[in-house]
């Protein structure tokens, strides 16, 4: 699975804007120790601290399980700060303490960091070892900077994301591949059967529908997986990575529970999927346009044998 924390080494000045926002940060609140963290659907990643404390057992890099996390508990809906000026004194929640408490944190300040469509990035938290006075006019200016901070996140998605279905584009496809020392894996390559009858019959509204909600059922597919992602190629085309090690019956599985996801409708339109499949091993891969050549020689013959099934590049 694909998190924002894979999306972020692709983005540029990353690390110069957090250090940006952590200047801002520490005018307004000096005596604090700032950091960043992302979220995936299950954990916490702190990306960046805004200087060292040993005294406060937080690193650049720690993984904390969201169930265990503070900063679980911030108000992501209504877009409001959460606030401990003095552990001891303001939480009545022995939960919150205890986490706390085993981070040697007695002040926390934790503002969410939200994308333009709603969906959760992480946190700007500020803490300190002991008790702060945190102002509403301070908390007020930080929840501005992270608004700021928003809407570099987004733009940067603009460059790696399909827009309409929030899939990754085929630059990211290919930045992934420069960027990642190949090993072993699969291409599956994607294509709508019956898509154009939508679009004619229904028009592009619908399609757009379709579109989107096979861009769900794909991620949730991908995601149940430990390396994968989904790309929108444009149109009706689609292509699954995963990088990993199976074998052909392995792959043939995912490949049957993608067909059978795709061709269940309740919708007066119908359509089902046509899918190409390589695999590759190290030291086998001549570069990826070949493997996409590969897949869409196997979907062609998908398509050719019917449709509404899969077949493997030979």
């Amino acid at each position: 699975m694909e998190t924002h924390l894979e999306e972020l080494k692709r983005y540029k000045n990353f690390d110069e804007l957090a250090n940006d926002v952590f200047d801002l940060a520490k005018q307004i609140l000096p005596e604090q120790l700032f950091y960043l963290s992302v979220f995936s659907t299950t954990q916490q990643f702190i990306l960046k601290l805004s200087n060292e404390r040993t005294n406060i057992h937080i690193t650049e890099g720690m993984v904390v399980d969201l169930d265990q996390s503070v900063c679980k508990r911030i108000d992501f809906k209504n877009n409001k700060a959460l606030v401990y000026e003095d552990i001891d004194k303001d939480c009545s929640i022995d939960e919150v303490k205890t986490l706390l408490n085993g981070v040697n944190i007695q002040s926390y300040l934790g503002i969410p960091i939200s994308l333009t469509d709603g969906k959760k990035f992480g946190t700007l938290c500020a803490v300190n070892d002991e008790a702060s006075i945190l102002d509403e006019r301070s908390i007020a200016v930080l929840q501005r900077i992270v608004k700021l901070f928003s809407y570099y996140l987004e733009l940067e998605r603009f460059a790696w994301k399909d827009m309409l279905t929030d899939l990754y584009n085929r630059r990211y496809l290919t930045t992934y591949f420069e960027d990642h020392q190949i090993q072993n894996g699969a291409i599956f390559f994607l294509d709508l059967d019956g898509f154009k009858k939508v679009n004619d019959g229904y028009g592009h509204d619908a399609g757009d529908v379709v579109l989107k909600e096979v861009a769900s059922r794909l991620k949730s597919i991908v995601d149940e997986q430990t390396a994968a992602f989904a790309v929108r190629l444009g149109g009706d085309e689609f292509i699954l990575h995963f990088s990993q090690c199976s074998t052909k019956e392995e792959w043939s599985e995912i490949a049957h529970r993608i067909v059978n996801a795709l061709n269940t409708w309740t919708t007066p339109y119908k359509v089902s999927t046509s899918i190409g499949i390589v695999t590759y091993e190290k030291g086998e891969v001549e570069c990826l346009n070949t493997l996409l050549q590969h897949a869409d020689d196997a979907l062609y013959d998908a398509k050719s044998a019917g449709k509404n099934m899969f077949k493997f590049y030979e």
